[in-house]
């Protein structure tokens, strides 16, 4: 078995336990540096990161293979990867690149196992006369079609 099998063998198994915990990313370098990014559905806290590592560290031997260990939540910042992040973010908003070159800033209102729906205000000139008026808008885009997605954070 080799090292990146027994390391993602481990975090199945701490997986296991948690449900409501999934894996963002993990990557292994060439130093035996682990990097696991996690989130969870009702977000991830510092204490379920230190209960990850533990399990994982304990399940290594650092006489058969010297290595380092990272574990932390998807940054606000990262890009949203998997339906999980979408759903656990509905009523948030939403800086979405698409695959046809268009970026949208909206509110994530629904998301499904096929797409998302975003809905968000514009100026457009009128139909009639002068000047613009607010008009409500509303895209359905298909998970395929998104390039990008990040949680806007307001304060």
């Amino acid at each position: 078995m080799t090292f990146k099998n027994k390391v993602q063998e481990l975090l199945d198994v701490a997986l296991a336990g948690r449900p409501e915990l999934f894996l963002v990313d993990l990557s292994i370098n060439e130093a035996n540096k682990i990097s696991i990014n996690l989130d969870g559905d009702n977000g991830i806290n510092l204490q379920d990161c230190i209960d990850i590592s533990r399990t994982i560290e304990n399940g290594l031997d650092r006489e058969e293979q010297d290595f380092s260990l990272e574990v932390a939540s998807a940054g606000i910042s990262s890009p949203l990867k998997f339906i999980r992040q979408y759903k656990k973010n509905i009523g948030r908003s939403l800086k979405v690149k698409t695959t046809l070159s268009e970026e949208i800033e909206a509110k994530l209102v629904m998301a499904d196992e096929e797409k998302i729906t975003l809905e968000w205000q514009a100026r457009e000139p009128k139909k009639i006369g002068k000047g613009k008026e607010t008009v409500d808008k509303k895209a359905e885009i298909p998970y395929e079609n998104i390039k990008e997605a990040i949680v806007i954070v307001s304060f």
